[in-house]
């Protein structure tokens, strides 16, 4: 019996170290044959499908980036109109083309259409039309980093938005981060460099880890389009305003010391800044990058498929990809994980929006001593004031994840906000008083997104109408011209031999 038994085992263990032997075996093939080359990648190949026959695995993961249906507190890549949810919004960037239209960002798939569809973009009837810079296309499309090498970096930039429409169709993708020979993580675009450099700071000695940061770093920081470098005047040069730090501080003593300006508030008149996504900035004051966490480790950890580890591209929120990203490191149930992050940004955007109605509350007021005679001088030092408290508020909210990956420098940054923001409404209600107003100033109606519209002057049916134009007249000529272009590129494979 015993030996009947021991037979009986010995034949399950044997079966069960053949198929462990078979699935090794396999998973070494499949590794064997990963990155067997199909095509030769030209220099600043910028089509994606092209890069997905030698990497069908990332090509693949890249391409859910398509996906828009998750929705976070705070973000997620579901369309999500901001105007409509803060209506605070459209009054703190009246005069700005923001207060037009601001949608949560999607995933990478439509970083080229959604700025089509934008009314900040206008509608431009042909080139030398429209209100945005050329500049504006930057970080949207590995068509960039080709056209910069094409006709140079400051010529990019020149002109206006629809003078590179029909050159900018392919949306943010291999080429943007990735060296076609070699693959390895390369820096495309030229501010980040020259930002470094204005550091004292050599950016080709990143070690690989702070690449996958840097890489992410050309496009989610905080820059302004410089029309005074020397030797590019009146060209919208794109800058990182690092120069003297990247603290919310540093960067505001930047812009003091050269007297720049995004825009002058339509109702304050106060001399604004904008804050775009200062990503990278917020993230190095947090404990994640103090640990040496990189932005790829959490956004596009790694995953496998058979026997093949790689970089998921599916550049998402870690909160739609729990499992791969935050329990590498932390063992917590999933949920306990996500209601951690919400807690930290339920709790950030409290002292936030009070730092919005300070400042709705501001530019309201200043506009009623506007209206009732004050000087120039008289507004000066609450202008500053307003300028200053804004820029903290935009700061700690351009920057989406940055309640997250900084609670504590975000706390900071809105706290001295509202700081600056009491200082001026103090000043304000003195002012008031002197011009023979001494009683508290009636807020507009901004309940809805078109309320708040009407009241800080924009015709968005005219501007509607503008885009819709554009979009059945220019619009199909910029992609049938690109159409055009591209099938003149061709595909080079691979010899065999």
């Amino acid at each position: 019996m015993k030996n009947k038994v021991l037979f009986i085992v010995t034949v399950v263990v044997v079966f069960l170290l053949g198929l462990l032997a078979s699935s090794i075996v396999n998973r070494k093939n499949e590794a064997k044959y990963k990155y067997v080359p199909q095509v030769e990648i030209s220099d600043n190949e910028p089509r994606n499908d092209e890069w997905g026959k030698n990497f069908p695995a990332e090509y693949q993961s890249f391409l859910q980036t398509e996906n828009s249906d998750f929705e976070s507190f705070q973000g997620g890549s579901k369309m999500r109109d901001m105007l409509e949810e803060d209506t605070r919004l459209v009054v703190l960037w009246a005069g700005y083309g923001f207060s037009k239209d601001y949608n949560q960002g999607r995933g990478h798939q439509h970083a080229v259409t959604d700025l089509q569809n934008t009314l900040r973009t206008g509608g431009p009837k042909g080139k030398g039309d429209g209100p945005m810079p050329a500049t504006c296309w930057t970080c949207k499309s590995p068509d960039v980093p080709r056209l910069m090498n094409e006709i140079g970096i400051a010529e990019f930039y020149k002109g206006k938005w629809a003078d590179k429409g029909h050159e900018v169709v392919n949306p943010i993708g291999c080429a943007d981060c990735h060296d076609s020979k070699t693959m390895k993580l390369t820096i495309t675009r030229p501010a980040l460099v020259e930002a470094f450099e204005a550091m004292g700071k050599d950016i080709n000695k990143a070690t690989h880890q702070e690449m996958r940061s840097l890489v992410c770093a050309q496009c989610h920081v905080e820059y302004y389009f410089d029309k005074k470098k020397p030797g590019k005047e009146g060209v919208p040069y794109l800058t990182f305003p690092w120069k003297d730090g990247m603290s919310v501080e540093a960067m505001e003593k930047y812009y003091d010391d050269i007297n720049f300006k995004d825009w002058t508030h339509k109702l304050s008149r106060a001399p604004m800044l904008k804050a775009q996504h200062p990503g990278y900035e917020t993230y190095l004051t947090g404990v994640h990058a103090d640990r040496g966490v990189s932005c790829a480790d959490c956004h596009m950890p790694y995953k496998s498929e058979g026997g093949q580890k790689f970089t998921d591209h599916h550049i998402q929120s870690p909160m739609n990809n729990v499992a791969n990203s935050c329990q590498v490191c932390h063992r917590e149930d999933a949920d306990k994980l996500k209601a951690n992050v919400y807690e930290r940004q339920q709790k950030s955007t409290e002292a936030r929006l009070k730092l919005e109605d300070a400042l709705v509350r501001m530019h309201v007021e200043a506009k009623k001593c506007w209206d009732l005679g004050a000087t120039e001088e008289q507004m000066k030092d609450i202008l500053i004031d307003i300028r200053h408290a804004q820029w903290r508020w935009d700061y700690a909210a351009a920057a989406h994840g940055a309640s997250f990956h900084s609670p504590v420098e975000t706390g900071r940054v809105i706290a001295s906000g509202l700081d600056k923001a009491t200082e001026g409404r103090v000043k304000l209600a003195r002012l008031l008083a002197d011009l023979g107003y001494n009683k508290p100033v009636e807020m507009p109606d901004i309940s809805t997104k078109e309320k708040a519209q009407k009241y800080i002057g924009l015709d968005i049916e005219k501007l509607t109408k503008e885009k819709e134009e554009f979009k059945e007249n220019l619009l199909p000529k910029w992609l049938d011209e690109a159409e055009k272009r591209e099938a003149t590129y061709g595909t080079k494979k691979v010899s065999m031999k």
